[in-house]
Formats: C-alpha cells, sequence, structure tokens
C-alpha cells in the first residue's frame, strides 16, 4: 500500500503502518550516524537533555556531502542501520520512534520496536543524489565537529521509502526472502 505519511510519527499512526507499505514521508527528521549516536547515548546516560525533542522523532541514518551553490543539501543517501544497533534501543527509550537507513537490523532492535511501536524506514542505497530532492531544508543543530556525521535537522518532502519493520516486528526482508521461496518451490 502506497501512503503519505505526514510527521511527527506518533505511536497511533506508526501503528497504521505495515512492513512492505511504500511511504511518502514529509515533515521534519534528525540525521546521525554512528559517531553522533554514540554522543547522544553518552548524553543521555549522564542525564542530559538531547540537542532536539526526541518525541515522535525520526533519524535518517545519512551523512550527507556538502551542498553545492544553490543546493539544500548534497547527495544524502542512507547508510548501513546496523552500525546504529547498538544505540537504537536507547534512543526508542526515550521517545524517538522512526529510523531511515538501509539494511538488517538486529533483533535487540526489532524487540525495541516492539516495545516502543518504533517503524523502521528502508531507503534506496546509491540513490542518494535522488532522495535529497526531498529535502527542502537542512539545519546544522548539533556536533559540527563530526562533519558529515553532525546532527541535521532536515525539513522533507515526500521523501520515498518502504517500511522494512514495522511496530508489531513484521519484517519484509524476511518475508520476502520466504516468499521468494514459496514461489521457487512451486515453479519447480
Amino acid at each position: 500500500m502506497k501512503r503519505k505519511i505526514q510527521l511527527p510519527l506518533t505511536r497511533e499512526l506508526a501503528k497504521t503502518l505495515r512492513a512492505g507499505d511504500e511511504v511518502l514521508l514529509s515533515g521534519t527528521i534528525y540525521t546521525s550516524r554512528d559517531a553522533g549516536h554514540k554522543r547522544m547515548c553518552e548524553t543521555l546516560a549522564r542525564g542530559e537533555s538531547l540537542p532536539f525533542d526526541p518525541e515522535n522523532a525520526t533519524i535518517y541514518y545519512v551523512g550527507p556531502t556538502p551542498a553545492k551553490p544553490g543546493q539544500v543539501i548534497g547527495s544524502a543517501g542512507p547508510t548501513t542501520s546496523g552500525r546504529m544497533d547498538a544505540y537504537a534501543p536507547t534512543l526508542m527509550a526515550v521517545g524517538a520512534r522512526g529510523m531511515i537507513g538501509k539494511g538488517a537490523r538486529l533483533p535487540e532492535v526489532i524487540e525495541a520496536m516492539k516495545t516502543y511501536d518504533g517503524v523502521y524506514f528502508g531507503a534506496v542505497g546509491g540513490a542518494g543524489a535522488l532522495l535529497a530532492k526531498s529535502i527542502t531544508a537542512s539545519e546544522l543543530i548539533a556536533y559540527e565537529d563530526l562533519g558529515a556525521e553532525a546532527l541535521r535537522k532536515l525539513t522533507v518532502v515526500d521523501m520515498p521509502l518502504v517500511v522494512i519493520i514495522d511496530s508489531q516486528g513484521n519484517n519484509l526482508y524476511v518475508q520476502g526472502q520466504k516468499d521468494y521461496l514459496e514461489y521457487r518451490s512451486r515453479q519447480s
């Protein structure tokens, strides 16, 4: 099912999404990769606040390239989500709900998604220039010393994504393999 989704990603909205749904995501998202995630988790461990309100937030695992003149942002393709798996449950525990990236997630992350009604959206790797066209504003908000991995606030309009893992733990990667094997066995 193709759906237009307006952020923030509340628990109620997250519960309506299903693995395999094609979505056009609009609203505010935040960028971070492993160095930024590590720093955010260290901040939380010290009892300090994050540089943004994590409640119902969606985090895009991306390290965008610098913007060319006249552009909002450079290429903005997803990074491998597994690099954030050690940190994702902590961020979900403080309210972050959506994650955008590519690749499989560990069982611990999927369990946290079920506990906190999280959703993992897949973005197409290698399509960073296309995905950047969905970004209408970019603001550096923290960790400038991390360069491309700095924390940014982005405004996106109709960013094309697929729900890979839904809040019930349904996983398109697992289901897709199962469906393919069933199809192949029927063809034999």
